[in-house]
């Protein structure tokens, strides 16, 4: 199963990277509207996962601080990796249907809609939701509390910087009609917040 959750991670870095290169090759990807909140985006995941991995190798076994039920095959393992995949299908619907429109850096077109479509159904960041379970779906297959609790408190600082910074622009930028839209719909959890 760790195995599986290292394909996983690949598929996961394959997947940003690729945005990052479709970005580039858009001429798109300015960091100027951004405040480092890509880099900061970034930097707290990954600190977040290694974090995470490197407590799940110095934890023991037997360990108060290691997951009830923890094990190459045990329900945290495969909990997470479900949990992951769920959050990497949810980033990848949100990204094909916002389509030219998104970004992994705060950049708004004055032209651009406001699309509530998809998952911008039910959240106004879909992508970031996914990140988070993404996040969280790691930190319970590593099997720790404390690389849990990492896996969730970093990655969440990050993406609630990052929503501050990009609502303002997109407010700034879409005025009214982004305004409704924020009205009626939640930031990152359906009808909850």
């Amino acid at each position: 199963m760790r195995l599986a959750l290292t394909l996983t991670g690949a598929v996961w870095l394959i997947l940003e990277l690729a945005l990052l290169v479709r970005d580039r090759q858009r001429g798109t990807g300015g960091t100027g509207k951004d405040r480092g909140t890509r880099a900061l985006n970034f930097a707290l995941i990954v600190i977040a996962i290694l974090a995470a991995d490197a407590l799940d190798a110095v934890i023991g076994k037997h360990s108060p601080l290691r997951i009830p039920g923890a094990g190459a095959h045990g329900w945290p393992i495969i909990t997470g990796l479900v949990i992951v995949w769920l959050g990497l299908v949810i980033r990848v619907w949100a990204v094909i249907v916002l389509g030219r429109s998104f970004r992994t850096t705060v950049e708004v077109d004055a032209a651009q809609p406001v699309v509530s479509r998809g998952p911008y159904r039910w959240v106004r960041h879909p992508s970031y939701t996914g990140l988070l379970l993404i996040g969280a779906g790691y930190g319970l297959a590593l099997s720790t509390w404390p690389g849990l609790v990492i896996c969730l408190l970093l990655p969440v600082a990050a993406i609630l910087r990052r929503i501050g910074v990009e609502e303002t622009e997109l407010t700034r930028v879409l005025g009214d009609p982004y305004r409704d839209y924020r009205s009626r719909t939640k930031r990152l959890i359906p009808g909850l917040w």
